[in-house]
């Protein structure tokens, strides 16, 4: 039996690579079933100040063809403690890049009033969606 029984977290997922792979594995390896919130166009355009280079129907498609993912959902609203009403999770998982940072310091108080775990894993290093974007820009 895994740690959690169902896990959430959410994500861009623009330029899908190895980084996005690994993140959604081990969060998989620590819940029975994982949710998997794919940001919308919209959401990305209002906190990034430009749309994902994949669209975001492509991008569900994407993630939703992974073997570690069980449910795909969109993301149109960054306060993860909106999506508990409607998928009930016990665990939220993230990149720890994010970790002790007064946003998610936040959500995680938000997140442990409801009875969530906040989980936050290792990134992969040498990749990003931002560093693949500058590369293909310099060319």
């Amino acid at each position: 039996m895994k740690k959690y029984k169902i896990g959430y977290m959410t994500g861009v997922f623009d330029l899908f690579h190895i980084g996005h792979l690994n993140i959604i594995k081990r969060a998989k390896e620590q819940c029975d079933f994982l949710i998997v919130g794919i940001s919308t166009d919209e959401l990305v355009k209002s906190y990034k100040k430009r749309l994902p280079i994949i669209p975001f129907e492509d991008r569900m498609e994407i993630v939703k063809s992974l073997k570690y993912v069980d449910k795909v959902v969109a993301q149109d609203d960054l306060d993860k403690s909106k999506k508990w009403d409607e998928l009930h999770f016990d665990a939220v998982f993230h990149g720890d890049d994010w970790k002790n940072t007064s946003t998610y310091n936040e959500i995680e108080k938000k997140l442990k009033s409801l009875g969530v775990e906040m989980v936050y894993l290792s990134h992969t290093d040498g990749i990003s969606t931002t560093d693949l974007v500058k590369k293909i820009n310099e060319k």
